[in-house]
């Protein structure tokens, strides 16, 4: 009997993010961004994001002084937002990545 092959999730590291106007940690965020291999950009929006993560199809993360923390979905008063995996940084260091151009 042959096993189904489970596809393995591509990395994309997250290098900068874009934010809306509104105050609430979990709204804040409205796309984030990182570049290719090639050194072109790349940007997609949250819903996007956590598509790719729920499906399996990706994996994001973030690298800060050589610490390395995964994105996560995470759901506040029914609605889903990205976060980093608990790394001991503090302010949310997802938050605290520059804004993309």
């Amino acid at each position: 009997m042959r096993k189904k092959r489970t596809p393995v999730a591509r990395l994309a590291r997250v290098r900068c993010i874009s934010k809306t106007d509104r105050t609430n940690p979990h709204e804040r965020i409205s796309s984030i961004g990182g570049v290719y291999s090639n050194g072109s950009q790349w940007k997609q929006s949250v819903v996007q994001t956590i598509r790719d993560i729920e499906s399996g199809a990706w994996e994001f993360y973030i690298q800060e002084d050589g610490l390395t923390a995964g994105l996560i979905v995470a759901k506040h008063e029914g609605h889903k937002y990205i976060k980093t995996t608990a790394d001991g940084i503090q302010p949310n260091n997802l938050l605290s990545l520059p804004e993309c151009p």
